[in-house]
């Protein structure tokens, strides 16, 4: 088989094992995710009455985005699916991520979403801090403590 073919595969089962646990209703809906090389898609679906509920990408006629490939663009879809999301009384969905790593484009999607109304992640995390040295450590690396301890031996 070629390798493009068991990528596609693999991707299928990714998706497919994502969805499995996840179901939108029409009080909390699906916030399904695809990103391309180009642009980015997010959808709001109602598994129940399988129906598209509100739908924003960088391929709209109002994204004012120059390119739909990076970050920057997925944090304008992120805020606009929650825009549209509020508007229908929408304050909970259920994100799904589909074949995609939570992370880069598909995170900053559900982070923008989220930091405007629409919970579907829980709180970012805090940045990490960096580890302080012990308090018994000193500056000079110990270097005074051996030069009195060798001039008390010699002594």
């Amino acid at each position: 088989m070629d390798a493009q073919k068991l990528k596609a595969k693999r991707g299928e089962r990714r998706k497919h094992r994502v969805r499995k646990s996840i179901r939108g209703t029409a009080t909390k809906p699906r916030l399904s995710v695809f990103r391309s090389n180009f642009h980015i898609y997010a959808q709001l679906i109602d598994d129940d009455a399988q129906v598209t509920l509100a739908a924003a990408s960088t391929n709209d006629k109002g994204a004012k985005v120059a390119k739909g490939g990076n970050i920057t663009a997925a944090l304008v879809v992120g805020k606009a699916i929650a825009e549209k999301a509020k508007a229908k009384g929408i304050t909970e969905a259920a994100f799904d991520r589909g074949q995609f790593r939570f992370h880069g484009r598909v995170q900053a999607v559900a982070r923008a979403a989220t930091d405007n109304g629409l919970k579907c992640t829980g709180p970012a995390p805090a940045p990490k801090q960096p580890k302080a040295p012990p308090a018994d450590a000193k500056k000079d690396g110990g270097k005074k403590e051996k030069k009195e301890k060798k001039a008390e031996a010699t002594a």
